[in-house]
């Protein structure tokens, strides 16, 4: 686990960084002109709206989606290493703690690429190292072979048992999926763990954190029971740690053999109004639901970081921001290069 640091870190100097970083945030102005344009045409505006320098070093080797793609996530990951190292004191633990997401997210990659006989280049074009492993140590990581020396490495780099990380990839008979689960579920604690919750913003932050458990909880349950799995199976991937889908209210929820049927016991959650109408609809659809509550999240985070300017809590919010930003424009690239029409493409950005 993170140890909280005794310093209470550097929010004065921190904060000023990331609120100069979010004025040059796109707006939903940016991605209506967005939508209107060619791949081609998106690649110049967002050269022009602060991603110019990874335009330009790709340029020679990639273009196009591919081009707009990992542009996106080099400059993301630029942004948020510069966070990282900015941070100072009990700051710097709890950015590292929430950034490790991007660890877990750059194995999952690489387990998944070598899986599919990916070269080095095609798997490093899409991690984000973003978090507490860089390019170097990522590397190292794909030039192993077997999955039991990769899952051992990521271990002692980031910090995670790497004898428990084993015993679920070989209890699992070597599914990705009791990884993935796995890494999830720790991030989660370990992120919960990192932060000292006896100031008011820090405490808003474990409730963000634990606001987020629920939606992902939800999402997943949602997600499973469209498929017609509900009961035990789904209880196994549920994340610990939500504010209000504790253990009682999940059972509830995953023995419902209908979203329909759930609909009451969802009623509970104070980001129900928010997805009443698409859950209590006729046609239930997953997409919109997951969509309105990552809205929801997205509200809370910059509802708190107006109240406490001088805290973690504006930091996290540019960072999700941030995040959502480069999702948002990987979308509209998407949906443009796959002739998808541009109401639909709006309904799946989230601004």
């Amino acid at each position: 686990m993170f140890s909280r640091s005794g310093k209470k870190g550097n929010y004065a100097y921190t904060v000023a960084r990331v609120k100069a970083k979010k004025s040059h945030l796109l707006g939903e102005e940016d991605y209506n002109k967005m939508l209107q344009m060619s791949v081609p045409e998106i690649s110049r505006y967002i050269s022009e709206s602060g991603y110019q320098k990874e335009m330009v070093d790709l340029a020679g080797r990639l273009e196009g989606i591919d081009l707009v793609e990992h542009a996106t996530y080099v400059n993301m990951a630029k942004v948020f290493s510069s966070i990282l190292s900015a941070s100072q004191g009990e700051l710097e633990v709890m950015v590292a703690a929430y950034l490790e997401k991007w660890d877990i997210w750059n194995l999952k990659v690489i387990l998944r690429g070598k899986s599919y006989g990916l070269n080095t280049d095609a798997i490093m074009e899409d991690l984000v190292p973003a978090g507490r492993l860089g390019t170097e140590s990522l590397e190292k990581l794909i030039s192993l072979d077997a999955t039991e020396d990769i899952l051992a490495n990521f271990g002692r780099m980031a910090k995670v048992n790497p004898q428990a990380l084993l015993d679920a990839y070989r209890e699992s008979g070597g599914n990705f999926g009791a990884i993935e689960d796995y890494l999830d579920k720790y991030y989660y604690a370990r992120l919960i763990a990192s932060i000292d919750p006896t100031s008011r913003p820090t405490k808003l932050f474990q409730e963000y954190v634990r606001k987020e458990i629920d939606v992902k909880n939800l999402e997943t349950i949602l997600k499973l029971k469209a498929e017609g799995i509900y009961g035990e199976d789904v209880m196994q991937y549920i994340i610990p740690g939500g504010k209000q889908i504790d253990k009682r209210l999940a059972v509830q929820l995953v023995n419902a053999e209908t979203i329909e049927a759930a609909a009451s016991d969802l009623s509970q959650l104070d980001f129900y109004e928010t997805i009443r109408d698409l859950v209590e609809s006729d046609s239930v659809s997953i997409r919109d639901v997951v969509t309105e509550m990552k809205k929801y999240e997205i509200a809370q985070a910059k509802k708190f970081s107006h109240l406490y300017p001088l805290s973690v809590v504006p930091v996290i919010d540019f960072m999700i921001h941030k995040e959502l930003e480069v999702r948002n424009i990987r979308t509209v690239a998407r949906g443009i290069e796959s002739g998808l029409d541009k109401e639909t493409i709006k309904g799946l950005l989230v601004i």
